[in-house]
């Protein structure tokens, strides 16, 4: 067998399935005694702010908590800083909000083998038991920052842009047992279905 016929093989049966998503990325700090207010606020916004651990997809947000009051907030790219600047208005006084949506990469993965890739490198349980859909955890993969959010649709991974390269190198290295198909970049609102 070819070396072509190999990879088109490798495709055919990929394993994990990896896209990249571009999307804005706000992180919401609450200040001090003041996280109903901010429940507040972002209820009225249509946005849940989910416990610590946890990840929450609705048809507009993906909002999840990796840290103690504090939230990562996902939503379709804008231009730059304006969600940020939304945030930071109806939070004044409440809660502080900081643009990451450049700091930070979104790769998400899919397919029978995703959880096992990542699993090679990963301090975190990523079993289905151990990190099920719905959980969000913060830890480090390939010497590598990294979020690791389990979604209906799969895993979504957030990167530091830093180490975004090295981090995909890793991925695309580590894959030759599960078979590893790159797809183009996507609007994270695919993630889940809503539209803006």
């Amino acid at each position: 067998m070819s070396g072509l016929e190999a990879s088109v093989d490798t495709v055919l049966e990929a394993g994990v399935h990896l896209n990249d998503y571009r999307s804005d990325v706000i992180e919401i700090v609450a200040r001090p005694g003041r996280i109903r207010e901010l429940e507040n606020i972002a209820a009225a916004r249509g946005l849940t702010l989910p416990g610590f651990g946890r990840v929450v997809a609705t048809g507009r947000w993906l909002t999840m908590s990796v840290r103690p009051e504090r939230w990562l907030v996902l939503q379709a790219s804008t231009p730059a800083g304006a969600r940020a600047a939304q945030w930071q208005t109806a939070c004044a006084g409440i809660a502080t909000s900081v643009d990451l949506s450049s700091a930070l990469v979104l790769l998400h993965l899919s397919g029978p083998m995703a959880r096992e890739l990542l699993a090679r490198s990963c301090r975190v349980d990523l079993h289905e038991s151990g990190l099920p859909t719905g959980r969000a955890v913060a830890t480090i993969m390939a010497q590598s920052a990294v979020v690791i959010a389990a979604i209906p649709s799969g895993l979504l991974v957030l990167t530091p842009a830093t180490t975004a390269r090295h981090f995909r190198e890793w991925l695309l290295a580590s894959a030759g047992v599960c078979g590893l198909l790159p797809q183009s970049a996507n609007d994270t609102l695919d993630l889940f279905g809503g539209s803006a």
